[in-house]
């Protein structure tokens, strides 16, 4: 079932608090970083994790689909939107950081480069590979995400989670299924927050390496709107080398086009819909797979319905 009945979206509303922002049909290319994507029949910034929950239980009784939005990278919208539920833990509630001794706990909604700077300023090290990372917390949970030779898993002591109706309860990361860029427990699970165990430093060496990584990244990284990179690494070459030494740096499909910085990134030139994505990141596998028989799969993830 969809929000399409206005009915159901209004049952939904009367759940939650005026703290609470609910949009209906709310474009979700002004919440990602591709900027590409149509709208979310409703779109929902719960104020407490009460609320959250009754989001959920509402979707789990009336068959609606959801989906948790962070920050919008490593997203891909397509064109015809999403027909459910857009839920973002962007909220004060969800969105605080604290230091407690060597440990930082985050919730789902703080910005990683927030992280990376309160850890500086309290002499923590461990997370600066977070600081260039366009994400939030939650999104770095469920993509075990990382950089500069650092995933977020390395770093985690416990996740606070969420139930898809509402209970919650807190897992050690040997609890938790973490591959390389996924968490395949946080696919039926909601992060809401995250104890980082870092190590105390010397502030001007956290300092020295959060710039070098900084550096690093807009050196080879392009500035353009983009998901970040699109496919992850096969075994046998990382995927900016393999696209590179294939010429295919510069495709283009419409206002998609393979960075010419890094050939694992497909930027948005201000004109390209969801549509000229996935059609490039199609040609960008095909070639791939005839020319070197490696076979590419996506890092991002892709929702939604074609217009």
């Amino acid at each position: 079932m969809t929000l399409k009945t206005p009915t159901i979206a209004d049952e939904l509303a009367k759940l939650v608090s005026p703290a609470t922002i609910f949009r209906r049909n709310e474009p979700l290319a002004k919440h990602t970083t591709l900027r590409v994507g149509g709208p979310a029949d409703v779109y929902v910034e719960p104020a407490t994790e009460a609320e959250l929950a009754a989001i959920l239980n509402f979707c789990g009784e009336r068959g609606v689909k959801f989906f948790i939005l962070g920050r919008g990278s490593n997203l891909i919208v397509r064109d015809g939107g999403f027909r459910g539920v857009a839920i973002c833990l962007c909220q004060a509630n969800f969105s605080k950081i604290e230091i407690d001794g060597e440990r930082l706990r985050c919730g789902a909604g703080a910005k990683l480069k927030n992280v990376a700077v309160e850890a500086k300023r309290h002499g923590l090290s461990g997370v600066e590979f977070l600081e260039g990372i366009p994400g939030s917390v939650g999104g770095a949970l469920r993509m075990n995400a990382g950089a500069m030779g650092g995933a977020t898993f390395d770093v985690v002591e416990s996740v606070r989670v969420m139930n898809s109706v509402g209970d919650v309860c807190e897992f050690a990361p040997h609890q938790i299924a973490v591959e390389y860029r996924c968490c395949t427990t946080l696919k039926n699970h909601i992060a809401l927050g995250v104890v980082f165990k870092c190590t105390p430093a010397p502030g001007a060496e956290i300092e020295k390496r959060m710039k070098a990584f900084s550096e690093k990244r807009w050196c080879s990284q392009p500035a353009a709107p983009s998901a970040g990179c699109m496919f992850k690494n096969p075994a046998a070459i990382p995927a900016g080398r393999l696209i590179d030494e294939l010429g295919l740096k510069g495709e283009r499909v419409g206002g998609a086009v393979v960075s010419a910085e890094h050939g694992n990134f497909i930027v948005n030139d201000g004109q390209a819909t969801a549509h000229d994505v996935l059609e490039l990141i199609a040609i960008l596998q095909t070639k791939a797979r005839n020319e070197r028989g490696i076979e590419l799969h996506t890092e991002v993830e892709i929702i939604g319905e074609d217009d």
